[in-house]
């Protein structure tokens, strides 16, 4: 494992990752990261892996803004929260996600879409998160520009599944993710190609395609710097 920054402080500690990402993270959304004349992604995507498939963003109709909270629970150490989504929903069913959804007219900002979105979803409550900073904005193929928002929530929380969106959640080892040999890359068939795509399976769990790539970003942001 990759940890650079100062070796003597444990990473999955709160205090050691408060470090890092009070150096790593942004203090705002980064800035939609296309070049909208041509769609071409121009940071962390879908075709990280497969940058040939950048130019089908070329006629792709603009990204719909979202956001999705990247739950860091204070345990010892340190872990990361997941959902699994239903097998009932219209996109993306049964795959594993963050807590988040598409931006709506009267969200304020992401962090209000993914409060709100976690509260709805697992009944999250937001006087148990605290907001360190974002990743950076990474776009799907499904059409999202997803803005990633880092937080602590702290022990005494209670989950309540709206089990309409999600068949579970559970946690994953901060350690685990961030361990570099655990980022596997896998390949599937997308509109008649091959598209390769990060991985980080965990006792029986897929976590794949984006969720992988945001947790890619923040390996990049907070442990190889």
């Amino acid at each position: 494992m990759d940890i650079p920054l100062d070796a003597g402080a444990d990473a999955f500690t709160e205090a050691g990752f408060r470090a890092r990402a009070r150096s790593g993270l942004m203090a705002a959304p980064s800035p939609a990261i296309f070049d909208p004349r041509t769609g071409r992604a121009l940071g962390p995507s879908d075709w990280d892996l497969t940058p040939e498939f950048r130019d089908d963003l070329a006629v792709m109709a603009p990204p719909r803004p979202a956001a999705v909270l990247v739950p860091i629970v204070l345990r010892s150490p340190l872990t990361v929260m997941l959902t699994q989504r239903s097998h009932d929903m219209a996109s993306h069913p049964g795959q594993i996600s963050f807590p988040g959804g598409k931006v709506e007219p009267y969200d304020k900002s992401p962090v209000d879409c993914a409060l709100r979105e976690a509260h709805e979803e697992i009944g999250l409550e937001a006087q148990f998160v605290e907001v360190l900073g974002f990743l950076d904005s990474y776009r799907t193929g499904t059409g999202f520009q997803i803005s990633p928002v880092v937080a602590f929530v702290r022990a005494g929380f209670s989950l309540v599944l709206d089990q309409r969106e999600v068949l579970e959640a559970f946690e994953v080892p901060l350690a685990f993710l961030m361990d570099e040999a655990n980022h596997q890359k896998h390949a599937r068939a997308w509109r008649g190609r091959q598209r390769a795509y990060y991985a980080m399976p965990y006792e029986g769990r897929y976590i794949w395609g984006a969720t992988a790539g945001m947790l890619k970003n923040m390996h990049q942001r907070l442990f190889q710097r």
